[in-house]
């Protein structure tokens, strides 16, 4: 029996609705008998406005969240390529225009030659002595950015002192969309660096540096089109590649007058090097033979042949690098 008896203040009869929930909040869909569609809710025929404010928050959100994860990607990239750390970005570009273009059968497919990565940027980084530019990366730069959205940028790494204007500025002016990553399809990163040999990297997990102008033009020309399916043709292909760069390149003057006699030997029958298409070979013969010097004492089939080249636009930034 307890201590103190509290008489009832109300009477039993008295009912009292309870909440079922904490919070209530207005229903956004329409009642069962208005008019409803699967993407929206509509009510007297039109969307609602907290549907409208709804899914523009989402899209903002997702945005955001799209962007942070290819800066996220790229900052990755930066990170586990052991050069990229200690340099200064000088200037990015996306190169769409050029006086003419050339024609290649079968261009290549990014996703099947670099594999697929959703949301990532393709990021090829390129080591190169500023004492030695590699003229025909920026040649083969050029004709990439007529097929592809290429994102080019320039740094200096710590190893070199000091970098002429015109190598900071090879790969074009600064493109004003450089931070969204995810607008462009391919990467093109130029480290200027004391290096004896040019290198390239491309995936630094799965891929080892390529080394070697004649090797990364072969790697970057294959972004292109692919290497002709003919084994002689292919093979002849390499040949060039490898006189230009040793013999053009770094032979002697005898090597050189041996090499242009060849060239116009070649091209007394055809109008390319590697027959009626135009090639690899023509890329690094023209630059080799532009950077030894003797483009104005060649022989005839090759000063035609110069010209040739020189009116595919391609070679304007190999030419105005020189002047």
């Amino acid at each position: 029996m307890p201590m103190y008896q509290v008489k009832p203040i109300s009477g039993s009869h008295i009912k009292t609705d309870l909440p079922t929930c904490m919070y209530k909040l207005p229903n956004i869909h329409a009642p069962q008998g208005n008019s409803y569609t699967s993407e929206h809710a509509i009510q007297n025929g039109e969307v609602d406005p907290a549907v409208k404010a709804l899914e523009a928050r989402q899209d903002e959100i997702m945005k955001k969240l799209y962007d942070l994860k290819a800066a996220v990607e790229g900052l990755a990239k930066t990170v586990t390529t052991p050069d990229a750390d200690l340099d200064l970005t000088v200037s990015s570009s996306l190169s769409s225009q050029s006086p003419s273009s050339t024609t290649f059968k079968g261009i290549s497919d990014l996703d099947t030659l670099l594999g697929k990565d959703l949301g990532a940027l393709r990021d090829i980084v390129i080591n190169a002595n500023p004492a030695q530019p590699p003229l025909t990366l920026l040649v083969l730069h050029s004709v990439l950015c007529q097929h592809y959205r290429v994102l080019s940028t320039v740094h200096v790494h710590s190893s070199v002192t000091s970098v002429p204007p015109q190598l900071l500025s090879c790969l074009g002016p600064r493109h004003a969309d450089s931070y969204a990553r995810q607008m462009f399809q391919l990467g093109f990163t130029l480290i200027w660096k004391d290096v004896p040999k040019l290198q390239m990297k491309f995936s630094v997990q799965n891929m080892c540096p390529i080394e070697g102008e004649a090797n990364v033009a072969r790697f970057l020309f294959k972004l292109l089109s692919p290497y002709p399916s003919d084994p002689a043709l292919a093979t002849l292909v390499d040949s060039w590649v490898d006189t230009a760069f040793f013999q053009l390149a770094e032979g002697s003057a005898k090597e050189r007058a041996t090499v242009l006699r060849a060239l116009n030997s070649a091209l007394g029958s055809n109008p390319w090097l590697a027959g009626p298409e135009f090639s690899l070979a023509d890329i690094a013969c023209y630059c080799c033979v532009l950077q030894s010097g003797s483009a104005s004492s060649t022989p005839t089939n090759v000063q035609r042949w110069i010209k040739s080249c020189e009116n595919l636009g391609h070679f304007s930034p190999a030419k105005l690098f020189l002047q």
